[in-house]
């Protein structure tokens, strides 16, 4: 059977793409060569962050922000510098974009029953100048229901189109090739994988038990990034940020390989911004994991003391949740693959949020009571279990026993003591000055001037050795590997191009695969918030230029 469209890969993008494709009635192909457990891909696990420009929640915080501003932080966090080649779709993608953050996202959003929590998140505060990297006001909108509240309208009007004969969807296929005649891309052929019970993120089997072969009018390629191919990963790390970590964990399930890249540049696409990568410096191990070496992320507030693995303070602005390529660049440097958070009990239990639907059931589960147990004492339940269970969490009542924890667990013996415990003496002295020249402790009480921060995000200034504010708490940190902000080239419409410039005809990507949109939207840096709306906005239009391109 022929169809309008082929679509490999079934995640955010994928969706959304597929959902444009048959509202416009369209044949559509899904192939996704996991099994139907992991319908949604990356998107379910998130925390359901979305970059917003001047919406209601914003307003009603007292937060001015505009497009000008919104682009302003995006040029200055980007950081193009290939506009001439690499960065040209890119760019424009950037532009599209945040104009669509600044204007319909928020109601198409709402027109799929999709809400937002109404106290925003402030990630990547930047700590840089006016034109540098990082958000100058908060703009992270929580969804309610995080990454399964944003996958469900889509995969609802998918599984809607399956049933009306729109849509053939077939979980355990890979596609291993592209099938082009004169230049165009005319289907796929891969291998069908042994049926597989394997519950999302779970590692599936690879087991080959037959091959396939489709054709469609065109392939749209929506299949992730490398986030879990170390090997990748490694030969495309660039020299700017040091040498690669000889340990990480990996925010991402196994299936995100990234081999449709491979694949898409044997069918003539273009592969461009390659070592330009998201990877976090806050990662630690799950005591609980789903996949292998699965690491989660801390989301920070700035009150932490940041420590190098031999116990130096991370130079300003390399503070929790300021600028993470920075902070990545600063700790490469230092030879080591870990460092550390020194804080409070009173820190962490307002201060500490985690990354992934799974780790905040609160917010996943649409649960209004569950929420407002937030300002109540004591750390959300999922931050517990990681104090309680997590290997790279020590507790102790005084310096003395912290750091010989600290130095247990790496079994290097890199820390003194002495010199812990003057940089935490240094660090209280200011703190309890209302005069200060200590760049953290200015950021946190201007923090603190947002209502949002100060509600729920940032704990009060207080010295770390207050006996009344502990116990303290050191957090060995890993660097987690992430997004991968690089990819396929397309231009507006989601075409992809070749070498030359010129589009592969029949052949379409978005999504991560195609750097959020562009082969590379976030240029060098994210502001957060903007992955899973790279996801929305580049299968949305390259869905619907798909649908302009077989209608013409």
């Amino acid at each position: 059977m022929a169809y309008d469209a082929i679509v490999v890969g079934a995640g955010l993008a994928g969706l959304v793409a597929t959902v444009e494709l048959t509202d416009a009635g369209k044949k559509v192909l899904l192939l996704d060569q996991e099994p139907e457990a992991s319908l949604g891909g990356q998107a379910w696990w998130s925390f359901g962050g979305l970059f917003l420009v001047d919406s209601p929640e914003q307003r009603r915080l007292g937060i001015k922000d505009s497009f000008e501003l919104a682009w302003k932080d995006w040029l200055g966090t980007a950081g193009f510098d290939r506009e001439d080649d690499e960065d040209f779709w890119g760019r424009k993608w950037a532009e599209a974009y945040v104009k669509f953050a600044a204007g319909e996202k928020r109601d198409w959003l709402r027109a799929r029953g999709i809400r937002f929590f109404p106290v925003i998140g402030w990630a990547e505060r930047g700590g840089h100048l006016a034109e540098g990297p990082g958000n100058s006001v908060p703009r992270f909108h929580i969804v309610w229901g995080t990454g399964p509240g944003i996958v469900k309208p889509f995969e609802d009007k998918v599984r809607s189109a399956i049933q009306r004969g729109l849509v053939e969807y077939l979980p355990r296929h890979r596609v291993d090739e592209l099938l082009t005649e004169d230049c165009a891309v005319i289907g796929v052929r891969g291998s069908r994988l042994v049926p597989s019970s394997a519950a999302r993120g779970e590692a599936s089997s690879r087991e080959v038990i037959d091959h396939f072969e489709a054709y469609g009018k065109a392939v749209l390629v929506t299949s992730g990034g490398i986030g879990a191919n170390e090997e990748l990963i490694r030969e495309n790390w660039p020299s700017r940020l040091g040498e690669a970590p000889k340990t990480m964990i990996s925010g991402v399930p196994a299936h995100v390989d990234g081999r449709m890249l491979g694949i898409t540049e044997s069918a003539g696409g273009r592969v461009v911004n390659r070592d330009r990568m998201w990877h976090y410096t806050e990662g630690i191990k799950n005591w609980d994991p789903i996949w292998a070496k699965h690491g989660i992320r801390i989301l920070p507030g700035p009150s932490s003391l940041w420590l190098d693995a031999k116990g130096q303070r991370l130079p300003a602005p390399n503070f929790p949740g300021f600028d993470t390529l920075g902070t990545l660049e600063t700790l490469r440097k230092t030879g080591h693959d870990y460092s550390w958070f020194i804080l409070t009990q009173d820190i962490i239990e307002k201060e500490f949020a985690l990354s992934g639907s799974e780790q905040n059931p609160d917010l996943t589960g649409k649960s209004i009571k569950k929420v407002l147990q937030r300002i109540l004492p004591g750390p959300t339940a999922p931050v517990q279990a990681f104090i309680d269970k997590g290997e790279d969490f020590i507790v102790a009542n005084n310096v003395e026993d912290l750091v010989e924890g600290m130095n247990k667990l790496t079994g290097e013996n890199l820390l003194e003591l002495e010199a812990i415990k003057r940089l935490i003496v240094s660090r209280d002295q200011d703190v309890e000055n209302s005069f200060t020249k200590d760049l953290q402790i200015i950021a946190l009480r201007g923090s603190r001037k947002y209502i949002g921060d100060r509600l729920i995000r940032v704990a009060s200034p207080h010295k770390i050795l207050d006996p009344k504010k502990g116990p303290i708490i050191a957090v060995r940190l890993h660097i987690v590997s992430r997004k991968t902000l690089g990819g396929l080239q397309t231009d507006l419409s989601g075409r992809v191009l070749n070498s030359t410039g010129v589009p592969v005809s029949g052949l379409y990507a978005a999504g991560e695969v195609a750097g959020f949109g562009g082969g590379g939207v976030h240029g060098y840096r994210s502001l957060e918030g903007t992955f899973l709306g790279g996801c929305l906005f580049s299968g949305r239009e390259a869905g619907r230029g798909l649908v302009k391109a077989l209608e013409s």
